[in-house]
């Protein structure tokens, strides 16, 4: 009704997307007193109500205008109106829940209300029901909870985005907290490329680091495919397959044929053994086999009578564990015997190998600690170190990767776990049964768009995709964390459900977020420039109306947050000659100095 004190103005035009309001000239004051609360009129972002009967209409202010019209004000004789474009976003039958979408639309002259604390609550919720997890308050309202449908947000997938700067780390660490202290059997894996989030999780969350003495992080090599396997090793291209190529796979598949009856997740028959299949073998033996057969001399010349059985005395055996050459009598320079090795067609690809097993930076890879011990521990154990844990949330923290690695090794754990879910469905302790959830902080880094070209090969980003595009059917969600989705994979932002956007400035990344966001609402996406730190415009499937939130700072906080310049720079450093050098040595080591 008009003499409401809520009553704001009547509707003057309507569209399929936005309806036009023309407010009252009766109202005295753009800020209005309601119920003891002092409300804003014709703040972008905030919420009108269409009262129609037992039905209410919802939207969203998207723009305030102030134009010329043809009413004469009698009183003061001046020609001006206040007007609003708002976007509707749903509706609200009687005592019913409130709905996303409309069925009907307002007329010309029906009336507009503004929407009050009341109201909100009736539309957002509350935490009694069950599914439910606090994201924040309500940016026009700090007594007002904003709450995410738990199996929404992970099983439709989300996306946190937001500049540096903006408050994302907190943003995510905050998510994370909200779930797993509110979920007791949740399960949550957060891949941590830069070593930031042990401190936020001190008693929550089990970190695995590569070289950390209590909880190493290992990625057995054997877990790759042999496509990953042999780029890794060899430098070899998806697609091609040169003879030396074609003597590695066959090598590869033969060692595993020779542990696969050893193994103690069980023995698996030949027939179902390939080069791809995750089954262990010894590197470090396929690689002194092979350059034993290069360096070797032998007392029969043609290359098919230079085996084994026909090799020249040994002086040395050389160490497969020490990765030493072995050491034959020297080949005769005239035509008699021992004859030069004729093996040539591994040469380049047996130095290569070599280098990588010398390589201390992959040792997380070539000498994974137990598993390396075939007979006794298997990947269902590493599956369970990962997932199978007291803690709810597992950090696997990628600082120690070397950068060029980055793709490769998030690719292999993306797909060793999606597999495990997969196979996994239908059993009670895992798959359909109990929900997983990875979180890839820094995802434009290994998660690029296809047409990018920096160097990664798309390992990640396919299982990656693959986790977006099938993982809700076999219980694992995801959340890709980054400062630039305009890099990031567009077939991955076009499965996201939920978008957590704080501050862009980018035209580009703002562009991007406008276009894949559901619900078409432009007049909040354009509002992300003007973000303050720790706000977040929310749109999505997990959260009833599309909102802009205010994100509670987390204590204690992810390391990301920006040195204190000013304060390090007011004080006098006194440096000798000593303090740089373990700076140095952790650089060539690729190992973070150790702090007493």
């Amino acid at each position: 009704m008009k003499s409401d004190v809520t009553f704001l103005g009547q509707v003057i035009n309507v569209n399929s997307s936005s309806v036009e309001v023309k407010i009252s000239d009766d109202i005295p004051s753009a800020a209005p007193i309601v119920e003891g609360k002092l409300y804003r009129i014709g703040q972008i972002g905030t919420f009108v109500k269409f009262p129609l009967g037992a039905l209410t209409l919802f939207g969203i202010v998207s723009s305030v205008s102030n134009t010329a019209s043809n009413d004469q004000n009698s009183e003061n004789g001046k020609k001006s109106s206040r007007y609003l474009s708002v976007q509707l976003i749903g509706e609200k039958q009687g005592d019913d829940d409130f709905q996303k979408g409309v069925g009907f639309y307002p007329t010309i002259n029906d009336e507009v209300h503004l929407v009050t604390e009341n109201d909100l609550l009736s539309i957002y919720g509350n935490s009694s029901e069950i599914g439910l997890v606090e994201i924040g308050t309500h940016s026009s309202s700090e007594r007002l909870p904003i709450y995410l449908d738990l199996d929404k947000l992970i099983l439709r997938h989300s996306a946190i985005l937001g500049s540096t700067g903006s408050g994302k780390s907190n943003t995510t660490a905050h998510i994370l907290k909200s779930i797993v202290n509110s979920n007791q059997g949740s399960r949550v894996i957060l891949i941590d490329i830069h070593g930031e989030y042990k401190d936020a999780f001190p008693t929550e969350a089990k970190v695995l680091r590569i070289n950390d003495t209590d909880n190493p992080l290992v990625l057995p090599f054997w877990l790759m495919n042999f496509d990953e396997l042999a780029m890794f090793l060899v430098g070899r291209q998806p697609g091609q397959e040169s003879p030396s190529d074609k003597r590695l796979r066959e090598e590869i598949t033969a060692r595993k044929y020779l542990t696969a009856d050893k193994l103690p997740a069980g023995k698996i028959n030949e027939e179902f053994i390939t080069a791809d299949s995750p089954i262990p073998f010894s590197i470090k033996e396929l690689w002194y086999d092979l350059a034993r057969e290069i360096v070797a001399t032998y007392k029969k010349s043609p290359l098919n009578e230079q085996t084994k059985e026909n090799e020249a005395d040994i002086i040395d055996e050389g160490s497969v564990d020490d990765l030493k050459y072995p050491k034959f009598v020297d080949y005769s320079m005239t035509t008699s015997e021992p004859y030069k090795s004729k093996h040539e067609l591994m040469n380049i690809h047996e130095k290569k190998i070599l280098s990588k097993l010398k390589d201390s930076r992959f040792n997380f890879m070539f000498s994974p600690g137990i598993y390396e011990d075939f007979e006794n521990y298997d990947l269902d154990h590493l599956l369970r170190s990962w997932i199978a844990h007291d803690k709810p949330l597992t950090i696997l923290d990628l600082s120690g990767v070397p950068f060029e690695l980055i793709d490769l090794t998030v690719g292999v754990i993306s797909r060793f776990l999606f597999d495990g879910m997969y196979w996994g469905r239908y059993e009670e302790y895992t798959g359909r049964n109990r929900p997983l959830l990875m979180v890839y902080e820094e995802a434009h880094s290994y998660l690029p768009n296809s047409s990018e070209n920096r160097g990664v090969f798309g390992y990640a980003r396919k299982a990656v995709e693959k986790i977006y595009k099938e993982g809700r059917k076999f219980g694992i969600g995801s959340m890709v964390v980054t400062q630039r989705p305009s890099e990031i994979s567009h077939t991955i932002l076009a499965q996201v459900g939920t978008y957590i956007a704080l501050r862009l400035t980018n035209s580009a990344d703002k562009s991007t977020v406008s276009s894949s966001a559901p619900n078409n609402m432009t007049s909040l996406i354009d509002l992300l420039p003007s973000l303050r730190i720790g706000e977040a415009v929310i749109v999505g499937e997990a959260i009833k109306v599309p909102s802009r939130v205010r994100i509670p700072l987390v204590e204690p906080r992810p390391s990301s947050n920006d040195p204190e310049l000013a304060k390090a720079w007011s004080k006098e450093f006194i440096h000798d000659d000593e303090q740089y050098k373990q700076v140095v040595t952790s650089m060539r080591t690729q190992k973070p100095i150790q702090r007493k």
